[in-house]
């Protein structure tokens, strides 16, 4: 059966992106960008709400005219060539081989037909939602070496307890720490 990994860059202070929506603050080294690229094999849909769908469909097309980065310009061909499911209710249609779904239960139908793992990056919103739903099998957290202050946070506040077991850890680049954890039963 296939798993939903949500995989997240966040500030030390539990920021997934500053008080302005600044996401200029991760670190690609080539330890991380490898991690990145081994995700990424595994599994091969691409998930994301609507907010992260319009950042990821406004860049990766383009990239190699706006960026000469080493990651983004290995990673924008398996950008356009992955599946990916967008879960929208303002989304009617979009490119890139992407399927558009409703709810959080047309997805969850989705997970256990795909042929793959799905992999969720970013996306506060939609991961909050697949955390309350039960749906996130593991988490791949990469904490960066900044303090944000504030902004959006990782996890919203007041959610229900979720028991989870710690899988990995490490250093990545020196400079980074990613922490995996998987769901486990209370």
């Amino acid at each position: 059966m296939s798993k939903i990994v949500h995989y997240v860059h966040t500030s030390l202070d539990g920021f997934i992106e500053g008080p302005n929506g600044e996401f200029d603050w991760p670190m690609m080294g080539p330890e991380l960008s490898a991690y990145s690229f081994g995700l990424h094999d595994r599994a091969r849909t691409f998930l994301y709400g609507r907010r992260v769908w319009d950042m990821m469909a406004g860049y990766w097309p383009d990239v190699e005219s706006i960026s000469d980065d080493a990651h983004d310009l290995a990673f924008a061909p398996i950008w356009r060539e992955a599946a990916k499911i967008v879960v929208s209710t303002t989304v009617d249609s979009a490119g890139w081989n992407t399927t558009v779904v409703r709810t959080v239960d047309e997805l969850a139908k989705l997970k256990d037909r795909a042929g793959s793992d799905l992999l969720l990056t970013g996306g506060a919103g939609l991961a909050d939602a697949l955390t309350e739903a039960g749906l996130i099998d593991e988490y791949h957290a990469v904490v960066h070496p900044v303090l944000l202050g504030g902004g959006k946070r990782l996890f919203a506040e007041g959610r229900a307890r979720r028991p989870l077991r710690l899988v990995e850890t490490r250093m990545l680049d020196n400079r980074t720490v990613l922490s995996v954890h998987a769901l486990t039963e209370s």
